[in-house]
């Protein structure tokens, strides 16, 4: 009698040793994913900004680039490769779409350097619209900040990513804009 109550009994032990232990893992969590999303406005036909904007070999037109050096070519297809440099440092990044009916340009850090941009798993899409003979262009990324761990570091926090992502886009956008309206 007493072995036929321990193999009912020890089935339901086990089975509730393991939903609590599975539930626990259910609280434990990472950092969520960031999302920013800068538009602009320009006065130039969006085949114009298109030509720029859509140029994966070439970032003249975002200011704290020095340089773009192209590390698998062609840089109109899909799986292109550039490093782009701020002075001596850089990131890695991966063409993943080029749309030019669509004017779409999708790319994804592949080798990070969060000394230089403080984020993760980064990936963008930048498009023109046409407005009339206006142009709208938008940015949006999607990243997680540079630490994965929880409390991180002020250099690597949620807030930092954000800020460094919507500055660089804010910068870039506003400085597209004036070369295009020149």
């Amino acid at each position: 009698m007493l072995k036929q109550l321990m193999l009912v009994k020890l089935p339901l032990l086990l089975l509730t040793i393991i939903s609590f232990l599975g539930s626990s893992f259910v609280y434990a969590h990472g950092p969520s994913r960031l999302k920013v999303k800068e538009s602009i406005t320009i006065d130039a036909p969006a085949e114009k900004v298109w030509k720029t904007v859509g140029a994966f070999d070439s970032l003249t037109w975002l200011p704290p680039v020095t340089k773009v050096v192209m590390e698998k070519e062609p840089a109109d297809q899909k799986g292109a490769v550039r490093v782009v440099y701020v002075g001596e440092q850089s990131v890695t990044e991966q063409l993943k779409k080029l749309d030019k009916e669509g004017m779409l340009l999708k790319y994804k850090i592949s080798k990070n350097n969060t000394a230089l941009l403080p984020v993760t798993n980064y990936q963008s899409t930048i498009t023109v619209k046409a407005d009339g003979d206006k142009s709208i262009v938008t940015w949006k990324a999607g990243f997680y900040r540079g630490d994965p761990n929880n409390d991180p570091p002020e250099n690597l926090n949620d807030e930092t990513a954000i800020g460094a992502i919507v500055g660089l886009y804010k910068v870039g956008l506003e400085n597209l804009k004036v070369i295009m309206e020149q």
